[in-house]
C-alpha cells in the first residue's frame, strides 16, 4: 500500500504545468501544420515546373520562389515539430531543439536587420540584381513571372527597376526583337499597366516604348526601386511593429520551453 500511495502521491503533486504544456503543443501544432502546406506548395511549384527531371533550371535556384517556399517550410515544420512533440510527449531532448531553433532564428533576424542598416547601398545592390534576373528570366519561370507581376500591378504599382526602360533586359521585350517577329517588342508586361477596368487586358502594354507612341501611355513611370523605397517609408511603423512582435514571440517561446523542461527536470528529481 505504501508503494501506491507514493505513486499516487507523486502523480498528484506533479510539478509540469499543464497549461503550459499544452499551450506550447497547441501554438506549435498551427506552426507545424502551417510548415507542412508551404512545403507542400513550394514541392507541387516544383513538379509542375518539372525541375525534379530537369536539374539545368537549378541555375537561378536562389530566386525560385518555390525554392524559397521550400526552406521556408522546412524550418517551419521542424520547427514546428521539434516544440509539438517535444511538449506533448515531455522530451526535454526535443524542447532543447526548439529552443535553440528559436535562439538562432531570432540571432540571424537581429544580424539581417543590424546588418541590412549598416549596409543599406549594399542591399540596395543586391534588389537591383535580383529583379534584374527577374526581368531577364521572365517568360522562362512561372513563378518568377507571377512574383513580378504581383509587384508591379498589386504591390508597389511600378514598372521595371527604375522605369519601364527596364525591360530592354528581356529577349521579348528589346525593342530589337522587332526583327525577329515579336509581338510584344518595345512593350512592356500586362502588369506594368494602370488597370481602369474591371476585365484585365493582357495586351495593354504592346509597343508602348516605341518611339511615337502617345504621350499617354497609360503604364507606370515610376521603377519598383523608387516604389519600394516609398512604400517602406510609409509604412516603417507597422513593418517595425511587427517585426518587434514577432521578435517577442520568440523570446516567450524561447522562456516557455526552458520553463517546461525545468519542470520536467524537478518532476523526473523527485521520482528518483
Amino acid at each position: 500500500m505504501s508503494g501506491v500511495r507514493g505513486v499516487r502521491y507523486r502523480r498528484d503533486s506533479s510539478e509540469v504545468s499543464c497549461c503550459l504544456k499544452y499551450l506550447i503543443f497547441g501554438f506549435n501544432v498551427l506552426f507545424w501544420l502551417l510548415g507542412l502546406g508551404i512545403l507542400a506548395v513550394g514541392v507541387w511549384a516544383w513538379t509542375e515546373k518539372d525541375t525534379f527531371n530537369n536539374l539545368s533550371k537549378l541555375t537561378n535556384i536562389a530566386l525560385d520562389p518555390a525554392f524559397i517556399l521550400i526552406c521556408v517550410g522546412t524550418m517551419t515544420f521542424i520547427i514546428g515539430f521539434t516544440g509539438c512533440v517535444g511538449a506533448l510527449r515531455e522530451n526535454t531532448c526535443l524542447l532543447a531543439c526548439y529552443a535553440v531553433f528559436l535562439a538562432l532564428l531570432l540571432l540571424s533576424e537581429m544580424t539581417v536587420g543590424i546588418l541590412g542598416f549598416v549596409f543599406k547601398d549594399w542591399i540596395k545592390q543586391q534588389a537591383t540584381g535580383g529583379f534584374q534576373a527577374f526581368i531577364t528570366h521572365y517568360r522562362e519561370d512561372p513563378d518568377q513571372q507571377n512574383l513580378i507581376d504581383w509587384i508591379q500591378e498589386d504591390w508597389l504599382q511600378c514598372c521595371g527597376i527604375e522605369g519601364p526602360r527596364d525591360w530592354d533586359r528581356n529577349a521579348y521585350f528589346n525593342c530589337s526583337s522587332l526583327s525577329v517577329g515579336s509581338r510584344e517588342a518595345c512593350g512592356v508586361p500586362f502588369s506594368c499597366c494602370r488597370r481602369r477596368e474591371a476585365v484585365r487586358n493582357k495586351q495593354c502594354g504592346y509597343d508602348v516604348r516605341k518611339p511615337g507612341y502617345p504621350a499617354d501611355r497609360n503604364i507606370y513611370e515610376r521603377g519598383c526601386l523608387r516604389a519600394g523605397e516609398e512604400w517602406l517609408e510609409t509604412n516603417l511603423l507597422p513593418v517595425a511593429g511587427g517585426c518587434v512582435a514577432l521578435m517577442v514571440l520568440k523570446i516567450l517561446g524561447i522562456c516557455f520551453a526552458q520553463n517546461l523542461r525545468a519542470d520536467i527536470f524537478a518532476q523526473k528529481a523527485k521520482w528518483h
